[in-house]
This record gives C-alpha cells, sequence and structure tokens, in this order.
C-alpha cells in the first residue's frame, strides 16, 4: 500500500479525486497527508476526509530556500512512499527536489513537452493549436521537464476559453493521475528506471 503526501495550492479537484480513488479498499494506495503552500480552499477536503493536513505560507520565510527546507520537514514527517505536487503552483528548491526524487510526481495541463510552465492552457490557445493535453511527469530541477509517466492528447473546440478547456483538461488529469498512481503502486511504472533512462 503506497502512502500518499499531496501538495495543493488552489481548490484540490484532483486532490478529490485520489481520495475518492482510496476509499475503495481495492486502490493500493493512501493519502496519509495533505500540505499547502498557503490557505487553499483544497484544503477542506482534508477535514472533510478526515486526513491530516499542513499549511508552510511562502510569505513567512526569509527566502524560498527557508521555505523549502520547512517544506521538507513536514512531509518527510510522514514518511510517504510518493509526493504529489496537485496544483502546487509553487517550484521547489533544488534540495528539495533532491531529497523526494524520483518519488515525486506532478500533473500538468498540457502534452508535454509542448507549453510548459504555469500557463500551460493559456499558451496553447494562444498558439492557436488543434489539440493540447494533460501530462503526469517526475519532477526534476527544471520547469515541467521530468520524465513522463503517462500523457494523453485532447482538441481545443474553436469556442474554448481558457477557462473552458482548462476544466476540460482537469477531468483528464483526475484520470491521469489516479491510473498513474495505480500503476507506481503495482510496479507497472518503475519510477527510478523511468527516472534513469
Amino acid at each position: 500500500m503506497l502512502s500518499l503526501v499531496v501538495l495543493i495550492s488552489g481548490a484540490g479537484s484532483n486532490l478529490r479525486s485520489l481520495l475518492e480513488a482510496a476509499e475503495d479498499a481495492e486502490y493500493p494506495a493512501r493519502i496519509v497527508a495533505i500540505g499547502a503552500d498557503r490557505q487553499a480552499d483544497g484544503l477542506e477536503h482534508a477535514e472533510a476526509f478526515g486526513i491530516p493536513s499542513f499549511t508552510v505560507p511562502f510569505t513567512s520565510y526569509a527566502d524560498r530556500d527557508a521555505w523549502g527546507d520547512e517544506l521538507l520537514e513536514q512531509v518527510q514527517f510522514w514518511n510517504p512512499d510518493l509526493v504529489i505536487l496537485s496544483g502546487f503552483m509553487r517550484l521547489l528548491p533544488r534540495r528539495v527536489v533532491g531529497a523526494l526524487a524520483p518519488r515525486l510526481i506532478n500533473t500538468h495541463p498540457a502534452f508535454l513537452p509542448e507549453f510548459p510552465g504555469a500557463h500551460g492552457v493559456r499558451d496553447a490557445i494562444a498558439a492557436g493549436v488543434a489539440e493540447t493535453g494533460a501530462s503526469v511527469i517526475v519532477v526534476d530541477n527544471g520547469v515541467d521537464s521530468g520524465p513522463i509517466i503517462a500523457q494523453r492528447r485532447m482538441p481545443i473546440e474553436p469556442d474554448d476559453t481558457e477557462q473552458t478547456l482548462h476544466d476540460r483538461i482537469k477531468l483528464v488529469e483526475r484520470e491521469l493521475l489516479v491510473q498513474a498512481v495505480l500503476d507506481i503502486a503495482n510496479g507497472t511504472v518503475n519510477l527510478e528506471e523511468l527516472s534513469n533512462s
């Protein structure tokens, strides 16, 4: 049974999907703690599901490294098998990535390596492409540049706005994330091999 710590910055819709998946006794992963870098709405899911939570506000620390050290300490307290960045909107300091990788994964609302960065959905619309997608990756020290665990293409409709497209991508992200965690738990995906290939 994989133990997970999930880190969020917002509403936690991907987190909610994992929590619901983990309610099935057959699903081989359980969330042991939920963390955030601010008072995120998604922490309500922690309360609703009876999961411990913690907050490490970025603005409370002198610099990114000091913040990262405290975040790492909070995460490691739970000794998770896997850490998931789920709508977590801050880049982790190198030493945090180094301590957790390759058992550190992230979702991204684009078909990587296309449209990395914080505005993947907006960038896809601005580029005028016919398709975008969603990806689950291993986190490295680049921006959305780690090994790809899973991804799926999806069309951009002519009347899509950034919001409507992002809402549809989120549905795909949730499915990919729940499946990726299952594949990691079952050994179908080996994060160490993926990171070394």
